[in-house]
């Protein structure tokens, strides 16, 4: 018998305004939820497209890193690409099983988070006080798909520029089998 399959979670902090990131960075500095993101994705293989990572710059210790590019480029430890979403799934998929863990990662960006929420099997998002101009947006969260499981308020901390929360969303029972 074949293991289940490994769960697609996509991680995000999204501000009031749907703004993920402006000019290739985050805009806002929260520390809180970086230490929340470190703990998420520890020990996991992360999919990520080719400005979010370098935005970050180099691979995340503890993490493997499937970097989505058509345009192939980064060559580090820990990192794979793949030129399309199937096969940074495959990689994935793969490296999870790998890792031993039952979780891939979904990192972003914009793009990959739009092709990706409808596939994935839970949401923890950081909701961030704040509507800052912005270049990157993610998806609507569509109620009729998704049920919020659990929420955290936060205010700001002392290294944080706004209050939050961490949501997590789990997908809702689909009507009819995929397939």
């Amino acid at each position: 018998m074949d293991a289940a399959p490994p769960r697609l979670v996509i991680v995000a902090a999204v501000g009031r305004n749907g703004a993920i990131g402006a000019r290739d960075q985050l805009p806002w500095r929260l520390r809180t939820d970086l230490r929340r993101y470190r703990a998420i994705t520890m020990g996991k293989p992360m999919i990520m497209g080719r400005k979010t990572f370098e935005s970050i710059g180099k691979p995340l210790p503890g993490r493997e890193t499937i970097l989505l590019s058509r345009e192939g480029g980064a060559t580090a430890d820990g990192v794979f690409v793949a030129r399309n979403l199937e096969a940074a799934l495959r990689i994935a998929t793969d490296r999870a099983r790998v890792m031993n863990t039952n979780e891939i990662i979904v990192a972003g960006g914009a793009d990959i988070y739009a092709q990706l929420i409808d596939r994935a099997d839970t949401l923890r998002i950081t909701e961030v006080d704040l509507a800052p101009d912005a270049d990157a947006f993610f998806p609507t969260i569509n109620p009729a798909l998704w049920r919020e499981a659990g929420r955290e308020i936060h205010p700001a901390g002392p290294e944080d520029e706004a209050a939050f929360a961490f949501v997590d969303y789990d997908r809702r029972e689909r009507d009819t089998p995929l397939g």
